[in-house]
């Protein structure tokens, strides 16, 4: 036996995954991707939606913002509930909500009926989103094996996005709108038939206790911050009513603080919001989610004012951007395993902030589509390796016990970045449009080419500055992949 083939049969295996874990990665991740379809499949069909109910268009962003202010306002409490009350029993039961809240979106004959159901779906989500991952992250052990599951997870999650644009186009033409809430419905019981048989559950060993005044707090807070950023899109960023609410959220938010330092039982231990792994890991989640999901909203209004595409076209050409996720979250564990989760993030970012600003060059011709379609395939590969970064460094060098609460500080982190970037972005885009004085096609893209170089320098300065507050310090091959997670605030 030859030199070469010695050191062969000696090196390492690196470990795989048995028939279990693979079917509960299949379970899991397929509940996600649904979660994650959920944000936009009715983006599309907002104005067939309110023809058919009565909606007033003034009113119409409601059914969004309905559904964004249950998950992103209850996430972090219901991630802390997966830890105590066990998460195997919050997933099953976010899904079961899941499936009825969208039978009665599909059935609604009133608004108030849809918002209620958008309500139940958005309260379904932030069940089901941080015990899903908390349960993915617990049935592989750091390592490998984790960074693969959690790119898998992200870049699922990313496409499901994109992908939600796209069905629902596809579904609202073909059918109709009602059927982007029952396509849940038949997703939903199948995962419900074959969980419980599948997934491991975790339980605490003694009785817990929730921390009610850390929850109040906390969830107020979050719900009050969602509420203004959406009321500044909508309204303006020095309206009273958006000022309120931004006022109040961030009152509450320092008012959780406060009582977390003192709880005997805190609902987020201050000591885990002092690990730079978490605090600067959620940072670059939070640009990441923040500038992809508003690109994608500054991208329908050039394809759609300026092109004269059709919403159905639209959906379509973000295809793109999914396929482009979708690779970045393969790569994204092989990558963050190489060179570790902190210059995963870098280089993501970096490559996401190139290709959103060659889309600076955007014309008023149709030929320029196909710069938009690389670059969103490139941007997306970039978005997903960052994003991969972000949850590896996020949910690392934490025992089990807390995955539940480092999931749902990065699911509230996803969630709120979804919410935050549309209003922010529309606001510079309209600014823009209103200084050139003007609606046509022209003067939206120059909205849009503002709003993109903003998109660009954001995720950019994100990246670089996650990657140097995270220190260089690299992990060695095959660790848990966290920048830092036996750094200092450990």
């Amino acid at each position: 036996m030859s030199v070469l083939d010695q050191t062969a049969a000696t090196a390492p295996r690196a470990p795989r995954m048995t028939g279990r874990q693979k079917l509960v990665l299949t379970l899991l991740l397929g509940a996600q991707f649904m979660v994650a379809v959920d944000f936009s499949i009715l983006n599309v069909a907002l104005p067939v939606i309110g023809a058919g109910l009565g909606f007033p268009l003034a009113h119409l962003q409601w059914i969004a913002t309905a559904f964004a202010l249950a998950a992103a306002g209850f996430t972090l409490l219901f991630g802390r509930i997966a830890d105590l009350f066990g998460r195997k029993r919050l997933f099953l039961g976010g899904m079961a909500l899941l499936g009825l809240s969208s039978a009665l979106g599909g059935l609604a004959t009133s608004p108030g009926m849809l918002l209620v159901a958008r309500v139940l779906q958005g309260l379904a989500t932030a069940a089901v989103t941080p015990a899903g991952l908390s349960l993915l992250t617990t049935a592989f052990p750091e390592g490998p094996l984790r960074r693969r599951a959690l790119g898998l997870n992200g870049a699922l999650m990313s496409a499901g996005f994109t992908a939600g644009a796209v069905l629902g186009g596809l579904l609202t033409d073909l059918l109709s709108w009602r059927w982007a809430f029952l396509v849940n419905v038949p997703v939903t019981a199948a995962v419900l038939a074959v969980a419980p048989a599948v997934i491991a559950d975790s339980r605490p060993a003694g009785r817990p206790r929730l921390d009610v005044p850390g929850a109040v707090t906390v969830t107020g807070g979050l719900l009050a911050v969602v509420y203004g950023l959406t009321r500044a899109g909508e309204a303006g960023w020095t309206r009273p009513g958006t000022l309120a609410a931004l006022g109040a959220g961030a009152a509450l938010l320092v008012a959780f603080w406060c009582v977390e330092r003192r709880a005997d039982k805190p609902l987020v231990p201050v000591r885990i919001l002092r690990r730079p792994t978490v605090v600067w890991g959620n940072a670059a989640g939070l640009v990441a989610f923040l500038t992809e999901t508003s690109l994608v909203f500054l991208l329908t209004l050039y394809l759609q004012e300026v092109l004269g595409y059709t919403p159905l076209a639209t959906g379509l050409a973000f295809g793109v951007l999914g396929l482009g996720t979708v690779l970045g979250g393969t790569l994204g564990g092989r990558v963050t395993g190489r060179i570790g989760s902190r210059a995963t993030i870098v280089y993501g970012g970096v490559a996401q902030a190139v290709a959103t600003a060659a889309l600076l060059a955007l014309g008023t011709s149709g030929d320029w589509i196909w710069l938009l379609l690389a670059a969103t395939f490139a941007g997306g590969v970039g978005n997903m390796l960052m994003i991969t970064g972000f949850m590896v460094t996020a949910t690392s060098g934490l025992p089990d016990s807390e995955q539940g609460l480092a999931t749902g500080l990065a699911t509230m982190t996803q969630q709120v970045g979804i919410t935050m970037g549309i209003p922010v972005m529309s606001a510079v885009a309209t600014a823009r449009i209103t200084a050139v004085g003007g609606e046509g096609p022209g003067a939206v893209l120059s909205g849009v080419r503002t709003a993109v170089g903003v998109n660009a320098a954001l995720v950019l300065a994100g990246a670089l500055a996650a990657g140097a507050l995270l220190g260089r310090r690299r992990e060695p091959a095959g660790s848990a992949g966290s920048a830092g997670a036996a750094g200092p605030g450990r």
